[in-house]
């Protein structure tokens, strides 16, 4: 798919990628580590003939430009990218937001920017807690209680790679050697549009955002409708932090586990965009249960 090119506030040019009819509602698509957009073809094949479907490559990764420093990584950049994309793909109307992983920690950051909630009329996550949402949950499971702490270290043994990551130099040594391809379950094919380039760059997301930021941006509760897709065979996400850390963070939440693994969108495209599309079409019909 050709991209047209939509340029960042800090002048990095973002590849976009559309599908669709234009004048239909629109979803947009945002991938997670260590992918590009090419993670969402299967999801966009089946959604595309119903409703306008966008992805772009996040920056450093796919097409996309890469920053110049670690800076250009932050939370608040990646931000400032996606309302980037959506005045570019859809100015007069609200999107509705689909995001994994990566994308997703992206996607709580959107929905709950004070500034976004108007230009997002729903939001699907997938495998992917927001960073406060991660952290907050994790210090509740601080607690004198077998069941409890037993949830927090196997979420901590799930989270092996984070301070993997944090080491300079060794992730790059096992991206090129291909020893994290294999730790992380990854496998390196003809058909993998993943380059080595979006395993190391994608790195710096881990280091921007290591310790919390003071958004300019204020931050609230997501207001509109919002539902989890908590794949139950994660190996990196435990079901518990999936679904019950976004609770706080969103007044219409709808909780879903679902079977298969991290990577659902490429192995059962049909159940995320079946979701999704179940979400969208209740919203445009303006059928919004109350929170």
């Amino acid at each position: 798919m050709t991209p047209s090119w939509v340029k960042a506030t800090d002048g990095l040019e973002l590849a976009v990628y559309e599908a669709g009819d234009p004048g239909a509602a629109t979803i947009v698509a945002i991938h997670g580590y260590p992918d590009n957009a090419s993670i969402w073809n299967g999801v966009v094949e089946l959604l595309r003939e119903k409703y306008h479907v966008v992805s772009y490559d996040v920056r450093g990764a796919g097409r996309s430009g890469t920053p110049g420093s670690r800076a250009g990584y932050r939370l608040d950049q990646l931000e400032a990218d996606f309302n980037s994309v959506i005045e570019a793909v859809s100015p007069d109307r609200p999107v509705h937001l689909l995001a994994h992983d990566w994308g997703s920690i992206q996607g709580w950051q959107c929905v709950t920017s004070t500034r976004l909630q108007d230009r997002i009329a729903s939001y699907t996550s997938i495998s992917g807690p927001g960073l406060e949402q991660a952290g907050r949950w994790l210090r509740s499971k601080l607690r004198p209680s077998p069941r409890e702490l037993a949830t927090l270290f196997q979420q901590l043994g799930r989270s092996f790679y984070l301070p993997l990551f944090q080491v300079p130099g060794l992730p790059e040594l096992g991206w090129r050697s291909g020893v994290l391809d294999r730790l992380m379950g990854q496998r390196r094919s003809a058909a993998d549009e993943r380059s080595l380039a979006d395993r190391i760059n994608g790195l710096e997301l881990y280091r921007a955002n290591r310790r919390p930021q003071r958004s300019p941006s204020a931050r609230a509760r997501a207001g509109m409708p919002v539902q989890v897709l908590a794949p139950t065979g994660d190996p990196f996400v435990s079901v518990s932090l999936q679904t019950e850390a976004p609770v706080p963070y969103a007044s219409d939440l709808r909780i879903h586990t679902v079977a298969g693994g991290h990577w659902i969108m490429r192995r059962h495209p049909e159940v995320v965009a079946q979701a999704c599309a179940q979400l969208v079409d209740e919203v445009e019909r303006g059928d919004r249960r109350q929170g």
